[in-house]
């Protein structure tokens, strides 16, 4: 695996791996720290193209003014270590400077689905995620890209910003979700698991249990949304959780519902336990 840090290095880097023959070319983005659910979007990407590139950059202009950019784990040899292991081609792991040159005054903004949820909570979040996803599209041009489910706002964003700006075929062939990996007792993996505590870690298990469960009564018929969205909340406060939200929404447009449709329908929450902020969702029904 080759590990290139300037925008020219990677430039050249990529067509080497391209060749003659265009070969196809998947981007798996991520900030490090790396854990199994990164491996398996790398796992994906091989699957279904030539080579793999995966970017390793702690984009601060996600961070807000009180979160944890300064703490964020770093590990590059390591992680490095672990996308080799994965036949990983190419990883890109630029500086700051090299993202953000002297002088860079570019925002991006995806209005709708970036606004309530997270956005709400992390003001100017999502134009930072979608700000350097665009950088790192324009900078690999990959054929396809990988993105985690549990981050499922972001996910939205990506594929509205992707759709707004014109860079699906023939720029990004497909941008693909893949199913959040979670721990043997359902916690959604994260780099953020590693600030819990062990008290912490063992109550954090009642968050995926809860909305699991929201989820099939939703889905059965058994509660109405808002009964559903209580009783998790409920759970939530009694193991020690203070909720940041829980909604049930629309899975394209993330607009809230009151009621289950014929369309695609999402649980998502997130919530903070100690220092520690984590997030989930869950299908309401299987079309999703």
């Amino acid at each position: 695996m080759q590990t290139v840090k300037t925008l020219q290095m990677l430039r050249t880097a990529l067509a080497q791996l391209r060749g003659g023959s265009g070969a196809r070319i998947a981007l798996v983005p991520t900030m490090g720290a790396l854990h199994e659910g990164h491996l398996t979007l790398v796992r994906r990407a091989r699957a279904e193209a030539d080579h793999v590139v995966a970017s390793i950059f702690v984009n601060p202009k996600q961070f807000g003014p009180n979160e944890d950019l300064d703490a964020y784990p770093r590990q590059l040899a390591a992680d490095a270590a672990m996308l080799e292991a994965e036949g990983v081609a190419l990883l890109w792991a630029p500086d700051v400077t090299a993202m953000y040159p002297p002088g860079f005054a570019t925002n991006v903004s995806v209005a709708g689905v970036s606004e309530g949820l997270c956005g709400a909570a992390r003001p100017g979040h999502f134009d930072g995620v979608a700000t350097v996803v665009l950088k790192l599209f324009n900078q690999v041009a990959p054929d396809m890209a990988f993105f985690g489910e549990k981050d499922f706002q972001q996910l939205a964003v990506i594929r509205a910003m992707a759709r707004d700006l014109d860079l699906t075929a023939p720029h990004v062939e497909a941008i693909i979700g893949v199913p959040t990996v979670r721990e043997a007792d359902g916690l959604a993996m994260s780099s953020r698991n590693r600030y819990l505590s062990p008290e912490e870690r063992a109550a954090a298990a009642v968050l995926p249990r809860a909305l699991a469960d929201a989820a099939q009564t939703i889905t059965d018929g058994l509660q109405p949304v808002w009964l559903a969205k209580a009783v998790v909340e409920d759970e939530l406060q009694i193991a020690g959780f203070r909720l940041d939200y829980i909604e049930v929404v629309d899975a394209e447009t993330l607009a809230p519902i009151e009621a289950l449709a014929d369309r695609p329908a999402r649980i998502l929450v997130a919530a903070r336990i100690g220092g520690t902020r984590l997030i989930d969702n869950m299908a309401i029904n299987p079309a999703v």
